[in-house]
């Protein structure tokens, strides 16, 4: 008998379909908040993010656009100085993953009244001495999301800080970091780059799989991550052939909703998101990009033998296995399918496997990792 808990992030909303602004302003003036700050990358600080502001009408106090790819530290330490200069009373992530985890824990640098990057170490997801229960920290100043890409950060109560110094993507969690709800305007990804849409459409699909394929049964998410898939499959498909079908567009929002809302069973990611991480955070390699060269690789090794598991995926991608169901999306999508396209050769492959054993991904893999060996032979079906 199966045995587990759900546990569902502390979001008051999900509005989808309505124009980002005008939403927002409804709920700014529900909550009784009246000072807005944008929070957002250089990429969009002159256009799409300039035209949301103006949107707000008065309730903007700004835009903060120094957010940087995989989300360092030092951004989200001068956002939450940003945020207290303009004594900002909610925060409005408009953008990508990296933005989106950036405000999150923006929001707990304001709670925890932190200046330094330094200060983080005691607020990342780690055990021992000098770490500070992070569940204790009082919340105050929330956030809500507009994502412009598909990586579903939005829907998560934890994020991914990088310490440039140490060249590695650190966990933060807080159950109140998950933004108070979350805005799908499809018209609001119009100015995405085509390939950061489809590579960070191979993220949620990375996320359904890994849900799917996770050792540990949790029928309520394997559901959605399944319908989830299928809808990425579509939606993903549709705007490659049509750019501006918004109905595409939104029905990718709708797949990547559905694929990440599965974490809430607690059985985690796999050993695509954690090598993912590795070189996301170590080798630069681009978020989404790292699932369209790992994940095929990681279902061809963990499916060997079949499973059924592995037979949905492959249903639902109309494909003879779950790995060329994926490889085929990505090529059909024009994605990198290899570390090779990406500049990872095998002279780093046994640096990423070691680094990647200390990821909880590994443990969660439906083909247990014994060691770094077994990583490197993902690494070698990856290589091109």
């Amino acid at each position: 008998m199966l045995t587990g808990t759900h546990r569902f992030p502390r979001q008051d909303q999900i509005a989808y379909g309505r124009p980002a602004a005008e939403v927002v302003r409804e709920l700014a003036r529900a909550w009784g908040c009246s000072r807005l700050l944008v929070t957002t990358t250089r990429s969009l600080a002159g256009g799409l993010a300039a035209d949301f502001a103006r949107g707000l009408g008065d309730l903007s106090v700004g835009v903060f656009s120094e957010i940087g790819a995989h989300s360092p530290r030092e951004g989200v330490i001068a956002g939450a100085a940003e945020a207290r200069r303009a004594e900002a009373d909610l925060l409005v992530a408009l953008g990508g993953g990296s933005v989106i985890d950036a405000t999150k824990v923006i929001q707990l640098a304001l709670w925890a009244g932190l200046t330094e990057p330094g200060q983080l170490d005691a607020y990342r997801a780690a055990r021992g001495p000098g770490r500070t229960d992070v569940s204790r920290v009082p919340a105050g100043v929330r956030m809500i999301a507009v994502p412009t890409t598909l990586s579903a950060a939005e829907f998560t109560a934890f994020a991914g800080v990088t310490d440039v110094a140490n060249r590695s993507k650190e966990g933060y969690g807080h159950p109140l970091l998950a933004p108070r709800a979350v805005v799908l305007d499809p018209e609001a990804t119009r100015a995405t780059p085509l390939q950061l849409w489809f590579s960070t459409g191979m993220k949620a699909v990375d996320h359904a799989c890994e849900q799917l394929c996770n050792p540990q049964r949790a029928p309520y998410a394997d559901a959605l991550a399944l319908d989830g898939l299928r809808r990425l499959a579509r939606g993903l498909a549709a705007t490659k052939a049509d750019p501006n079908d918004m109905g595409a567009r939104l029905e990718c929002q709708f797949g990547m909703w559905l694929a990440i809302s599965g974490v809430g069973s607690g059985r985690g990611m796999g050993p695509s998101h954690a090598i993912g991480h590795t070189l996301g955070g170590t080798y630069g390699v681009p978020h989404g990009i790292t699932s369209c060269v790992i994940l095929p690789a990681v279902l061809a090794w963990t499916g060997q033998g079949g499973s059924p598991q592995h037979a949905l995926i492959a249903e639902a991608l109309g494909a003879p296995s779950a790995a060329e169901g994926v490889r085929r999306l990505v090529t059909d999508l024009g994605l990198p399918a290899d570390l090779k396209s990406v500049g990872v050769g095998r002279e780093a492959f046994q640096a990423i496997a070691e680094h990647t054993m200390h990821d909880a991904g590994v443990r969660t893999s439906p083909r247990p990792v014994a060691g770094p060996a077994d990583l490197v032979e993902i690494l070698e079906l990856a290589a091109g």
